[in-house]
């Protein structure tokens, strides 16, 4: 019997393609995979992160820019209440809604009175995350109870998620990794020149400047080696404000580091593609993209010993405790000093984490949650 193809709503993402963020780069990967699978794909983007204002295409995705405030306390429930209305209203054009992230998953409630089937995935406890307040974590806390409760399925990123869903909510989740591409090396070119770095002999660390993230005991811990190697980070801020100010005056005052700022595409793999050692020190992730990045470009690692990184990296040898810098400064500079490429495990990779993978499974938890 042929499959039925399905009609899918997607909210709780920023947009694609080109949005800097976790759960963007997921989107932009799973979407038109599932659209190639003959499903037909709408995504409800966030104008302000969008070139265009006016629907467009990418990929056989079908990309609708909402309005919403480029306020981060409030730009995801607001956007997201228009998109769940916008379903409701056109409700014979849409089978099933995915909803991304706990945030978002405050309006699950609202989506479920109006018999909309949804399905949820966890990225993260956001909670965790620095840059948020009282009110804000407990806004997300909300979000997660009510979308673990009243989602018809839910997804989780990481094996440690499915795990906390289980224990706080009595449910079962679905772990479905998020996935990586398995790049081609790029030579030394544009970038490494403009800034005048040396193959092999930089740092390398990618994400937004936020708290959590952990750039700042980064700079700390480089600033306390003597080295030629250099210190490149990759990204930005979201939203410009005190944290991510005072992280670029921190690193200003260190001429061996490099801020690129947020970069794609062959830049980004030509960074990845020269490093001679990643680091990602944060102290809270749901799975993290860019550490599946660096190991499919078989990069030496160094992570925070949080569960999320530990799903992927040696707990003893490429690990250190989160936010203890003089240990992160002292296996910096073993790091550096073996100056080494190692031999990662790149087919886990291509059997776990694979994007046409995670659109089969996906495909399957949306059929399950529309005959359960």
């Amino acid at each position: 019997m042929a499959k039925r193809l399905l009609r899918i709503a997607v909210l709780g993402t920023r947009g694609i393609p080109e949005v800097m963020g976790g759960v963007e780069t997921h989107c932009q990967e799973l979407y038109p995979r599932l659209v190639a699978r003959g499903h037909q794909i709408t995504l409800f983007g966030r104008k302000p992160y969008l070139k265009k204002t006016c629907p467009y295409g990418y990929h056989g995705v079908n990309v609708i820019p909402l309005w919403a405030p480029k306020k981060k306390s409030l730009e995801a429930v607001l956007q997201t209440f228009l998109g769940v209305w916008h379903v409701f209203r056109h409700r014979r054009e849409f089978d099933l809604l995915h909803i991304h992230a706990i945030g978002p998953a405050l309006l699950i409630p609202l989506a479920r009175l109006y018999n909309i089937p949804v399905v949820m995935t966890h990225h993260g406890p956001d909670y965790d995350r620095q840059k948020w307040g009282r009110l804000a974590k407990a806004v997300l806390r909300k979000g997660e109870s009510w979308g673990c409760y009243c989602a018809n399925e839910v997804i989780t990123v990481s094996k440690h998620i499915a795990l906390l869903v289980e224990s706080m909510f009595k449910r079962k989740a679905t772990y479905i990794p998020n996935g990586v591409n398995l790049p081609v090396l790029v030579p030394p070119g544009r970038i490494i020149e403009q800034y005048e770095l040396l193959p092999n002999k930089y740092l390398l660390a990618a994400g937004r400047f936020v708290p959590e993230k952990g750039f700042h005991d980064l700079l700390d811990a480089f600033a306390r080696y003597d080295t030629d190697w250099r210190l490149v980070i990759a990204g930005d801020a979201d939203h410009e404000d005190a944290y991510s100010r005072s992280l670029k005056l921190q690193a200003a005052k260190d001429p061996r580091v490099v801020l690129t700022g947020f970069i794609r595409g062959n830049d980004l793999a030509e960074v990845f593609s020269n490093a001679g050692l990643f680091v990602l020190p944060s102290y809270h992730e749901g799975l993290p993209i860019a550490l599946l990045e660096a190991i499919s470009y078989d990069l030496p690692i160094l992570v925070s010993d949080i569960p999320a990184n530990t799903e992927l990296a040696d707990a003893t040898e490429e690990s250190f405790p989160v936010g203890n810098v003089p240990v992160l400064a002292k296996m910096l500079e073993q790091k550096m000093t073996t100056n080494r490429r190692e031999a990662l495990a790149r087919s886990r990779l291509d059997l776990e984490f694979n994007w046409d993978t995670v659109a089969q499974k996906t495909e399957e938890v949306y059929y399950k949650a529309l005959n359960g």
